[in-house]
């Protein structure tokens, strides 16, 4: 048993708190403005509500069953941007994400082919499909996916050991771990930049935007996938939708999402509602339901084949896709 220790500055409670991560963790929370358009507008969305004493190994991995815990939120009086103020900084997170654990290939390999779906309407904007990068890229799922749509270097970053083990021999070599820098790779260098259900977990979304930008050549697209904070699933289940959680660093809105894309010089910028499949069980994972009856369904549905049985939810995602420059 490890300790995490949690040192808030600018005066800001501290705490001390034990956990069962692999090795000790440090987490420095640093004050911030909004982290997509720099507005220091804001009012306080919800109280932090938390206890990092209760965090284990799952509490950074993707795809968790959910703990119903976030820091202190507030929303973007400018953009439309909910978003965790202090946070923990980047350097302390990649520390928290490298050691997490990871059991979601199954739902992966489900999204990927979701989102796979886009690829044809992006590709016929493209000027060519030469090299891609995935950011956040897991075991690498969706790298398979860009291989078969015809990408010819399709590469990943991805900052946890264990989904990177878990890749396909071919599919590790292309996976770097860490967490994205814009100076691992040459300037107007890719034809496309992916990023599924990680740009919450980016201490400066507005600058990756920004570094992204840079990175694609003219022509080139990015495709992301994120919570929107505005879907009816999130208004009906409020703080106990599953996308307030301790590792969202931010909320995405439609018009939180276009603005920092369009703030980042790019253009032709689309918002789609996005309809996930994944299995019966993993839907249930993700509803509010008390622990004790949770843990008995989920005990019936793993004894048969109902658990099993794929279902298409449109369960408040959103995916929104821009371009640098005039398309081909």
């Amino acid at each position: 048993m490890s300790w995490l220790q949690i040192r808030i500055s600018h005066s800001l409670p501290g705490y001390d708190v034990r956990t069962d991560l692999g090795g000790p963790l440090k987490l420095a929370m640093t004050a911030r403005n909004c982290p997509v358009c720099g507005s220091s507008e804001s009012r306080v969305y919800a109280p932090e509500d938390f206890d990092p004493d209760s965090w284990d190994s799952f509490a950074f991995a993707s795809r968790k069953a959910p703990e119903y815990m976030h820091y202190r939120l507030v929303e973007c009086g400018r953009c439309d941007l909910v978003y965790a103020n202090p946070a923990p900084d980047a350097g302390h997170l990649e520390d928290a994400y490298r050691e997490a654990a990871y059991d979601s290939g199954e739902e992966a390999a489900c999204a990927a082919r979701t989102y796979a779906g886009f690829l044809p309407a992006i590709i016929s904007k493209l000027r060519r499909t030469g090299a891609a990068l995935d950011i956040g890229a897991g075991d690498g799922a969706f790298l398979e996916q860009l291989l078969a749509a015809g990408f010819s270097d399709p590469m990943g970053v991805e900052p946890s050991t264990l989904p990177i083990e878990s890749a396909k021999p071919e599919i590790r070599a292309r996976i770097r771990q860490g967490l994205f820098s814009a100076a691992h790779f040459a300037r107007n260098s890719l034809s496309l930049v992916t990023c599924f259900q990680t740009i919450e977990h980016v201490f400066s979304p507005g600058e990756m935007f920004r570094q992204i930008h840079l990175l694609l050549e003219d022509g080139g697209a990015i495709f992301l996938v994120c919570h929107n904070r505005r879907a009816w699933s999130a208004k009906a289940l409020g703080l106990k939708s599953p996308i307030f959680d301790i590792e969202h660093l931010q909320l995405f809105s439609p018009d939180s999402l276009r603005f920092g894309l369009e703030a980042s010089g790019f253009t032709d910028v689309s918002i789609h509602a996005v309809k996930n499949r994944y299995p019966l069980r993993y839907w249930t994972r993700l509803l509010p339901f008390p622990t004790g009856v949770k843990a008995k369904i989920l005990q019936v549905l793993a004894t048969t084949s109902l658990g099993a049985r794929q279902i298409s939810l449109p369960a408040g995602n959103i995916a929104a896709i821009a371009y640098k420059g005039p398309t081909g």
